[in-house]
């Protein structure tokens, strides 16, 4: 045999021997040490089965409750404002009505100029 398979053969019982070393144990069967009672347990079972899944997420969470401070009347209030006002759908800075700038140009002309350029006319510049 060379060096190189004899260096082998050693370094691999080497590890097998480590190995073993580093082997666990059997300790046979834990002894249960619990401080509740089997009836405590099964209370605590049912409780935990009633109540929300402390582990759901997005959907699975179910339904939220909300809590407002402010009450139904107000809310009502605000609606009714919001829909009897000029722009129902106005927010902050948008909800003035964009002023009408007055023009200098015939209405009859500005229709003139829109059928040309629906038939496709050219357009005098």
């Amino acid at each position: 045999m060379t060096a190189s398979k004899i260096l082998s053969a050693v370094a691999v019982a080497l590890m097998a021997v480590a190995g073993a070393a580093h082997a666990e144990t059997y300790d046979g069967v834990h002894q249960l040490t619990s401080a509740t009672s089997r009836a405590e347990v099964s209370s605590q079972a049912v409780v935990a089965a009633h109540s929300a899944d402390p582990y759901a997420e997005g959907a699975n969470q179910g339904p939220v409750q909300l809590v407002s401070s402010t009450s139904r009347a107000a809310v009502r209030a605000e609606a009714v404002a919001a829909a009897h006002s000029d722009n129902p759908y106005a927010e902050g800075v948008t909800s003035r009505v964009a002023p009408v700038l007055a023009s200098g140009i015939d209405r009859s002309t500005v229709r003139a100029a829109a059928r040309a350029a629906a038939r496709g006319d050219a357009l005098p510049l």
